[in-house]
């Protein structure tokens, strides 16, 4: 079960065994803690920024897997709340919980944009431009000479 959370590396560069142990320990005994992760993974104390910096898309990629691996139980507890005539201890912090779980893996919350473009055509047609007047051809009148 414990494989599910482990990045796909389709093509991708090969990790060590190490880093597997720590992206497993991650998603599964340490619970997200990256300290205890590296810990269960046999790195020393201090080596958190090298190995978080190295293995950054796979720690998102981990993340990913358990938020969409979460999200039926998120959606099975927005429609647990709606049915029930109960009181629900906690009920906006468990209804805000599951919204934003559902929103993060893309199953709510969608915003479609609809762009449409019709163009007749990319021709505009400017009225005929008048002649310029030559500095030659224009008489100069001196108002002081009248």
């Amino acid at each position: 079960m414990v494989q599910n959370y482990l990045p796909s590396l389709d093509g991708k560069r090969k990790l060590t065994e190490q880093q597997e142990k720590f992206l497993a320990a991650l998603s599964s005994e340490a619970k997200g803690d990256i300290n205890k992760a590296l810990e269960l993974a046999g790195y020393k104390p201090g080596a958190s920024y090298a190995v978080v910096n190295s293995l950054k898309d796979e720690i998102i990629d981990v993340a990913t897997k358990i938020l969409a691996k979460s999200a039926p139980q998120a959606s099975n507890k927005l429609v647990e709340i709606l049915n029930s005539d109960d009181p629900i201890p906690q009920v906006n912090a468990k209804l805000q919980a599951a919204q934003t779980l559902l929103d993060r893996v893309g199953v709510a919350k969608r915003d479609k944009l609809d762009v449409t473009h019709n163009v007749g055509s990319g021709i505009f047609i400017l009225p005929e431009k008048k002649p310029t007047i030559e500095a030659e051809d224009v008489e100069v009148i001196d108002e002081e000479t009248k």
